[in-house]
């Protein structure tokens, strides 16, 4: 509204400047030339005029509320408009968070899946060699005699042994009896030895055994780490998720923000260019009815001078005359010039 004020403020001035001048430029003329506008005049204050008048008056009147009503609407419209614009940018900023937040989770499950694959690679290195040793294991086995459950005990056996060398050692035996104990004790060396040998090979398996077992502990380490991993890696999959779905729908509020600014702006940008529609009607009214009114000011003036003239006219006739004139008729023979 300043700027209309503004405005008219100017065309104000504007018109005070015009009627100085105007009655400046009407001061210098001519007794003689206002004599002769004041009979030919042809602005003077009619009923035509005044109906002109009234409707200019009417219309200017009509464009100045119009204005006014459009300069309300295009400032609210302004005011919605950025309003608009900060829900939108306060919309979007949220949207970059979430995706900021998303990029996070995307960053940490990619991580937790380099970790899923390597620890798959460690148990499938672990399987591998648990089938390994499963098969030798099995090869080990397949060599092994079968155990005599009847058969003595290695410590049995070298106890006995022990007992012939000393009877061999100890007593005089026949020769049938000497040659029957040393073939004794060449049987229970060749069982001794047999059985030290098997229990060699049991120390092997139970060696395999082990490293079975270990081998089958480790994979079973790695496959629970790819599990774990695999679960913290599906949370962060999951979690982003979310933060894009919700960045879709604030995106989504977003652009309908964006719609509505939009809207507003180009509404406000119709009120504005009505509102200065209406202001130019207002100007171009209004300076018409100074045209007028300032026509009819100066018609006003002419019929004053000239009635003024012609008293002043009269009192110098009987001035001339002899007659006598009081203190006011000397006072406008004066102003009049007779004097």
């Amino acid at each position: 509204m300043a700027d209309f004020e503004e405005d008219i403020n100017r065309l104000e001035s504007s018109e005070e400047t015009e009627q100085v001048e105007m009655e400046t430029s009407e001061d210098e003329i001519s007794p003689e030339t206002e004599q002769v506008d004041a009979e030919t005049n042809e602005d003077e204050v009619t009923p035509e005029t005044e109906e002109r008048l009234d409707e200019l008056e009417q219309k200017r009147s009509v464009s100045n509320n119009a204005a006014e009503r459009h300069m309300r609407k295009r400032d609210d419209l302004n005011k919605q408009t950025r309003e608009w614009v900060a829900k939108r940018d306060e919309l979007n900023a949220l949207v970059r968070s979430y995706i900021d937040e998303a990029g996070k989770h995307r960053e940490e499950r990619d991580s937790l899946n380099m970790n899923v694959q390597q620890q798959k690679e460690l148990r499938d290195e672990c399987n591998k060699l648990v089938s390994k040793l499963s098969e030798e294991l099995h090869e080990m086995r397949k060599d092994r005699p079968q155990a005599d459950k009847n058969q003595p005990s290695l410590r049995q056996l070298k106890k006995e042994f022990s007992d012939l060398e000393r009877k061999q050692q100890t007593q005089v035996l026949k020769k049938k009896e000497e040659e029957a104990l040393v073939k004794s004790l060449k049987a229970l060396d060749d069982q001794i030895r047999e059985i030290e040998k098997s229990s060699e090979q049991n120390e092997d398996m139970r060696d395999k055994s082990t490293a079975l077992r270990e081998a089958k502990a480790q994979a079973e380490v790695h496959h629970k780490l790819v599990s774990e991993y695999a679960d913290k890696a599906q949370a962060e999959h999951d979690a982003m998720i979310q933060f894009y779905e919700k960045a879709d729908a604030v995106r989504k509020e977003a652009d309908e923000a964006q719609a509505k600014f939009i809207e507003s702006k180009k509404a406000a940008d119709e009120e504005h260019r009505l509102f200065i529609e209406e202001s130019k009607s207002y100007h171009e009214s209004d300076k018409d009815v100074y045209s007028i009114k300032s026509k009819q000011r100066a018609a006003r003036k002419r019929k004053s001078d000239a009635d003024n003239k012609k008293a002043a006219n009269d009192l110098f006739a009987r001035f001339k005359e002899g007659k006598v004139l009081d203190t006011e008729d000397l006072m406008i023979l004066q102003k009049s010039g007779y004097l």
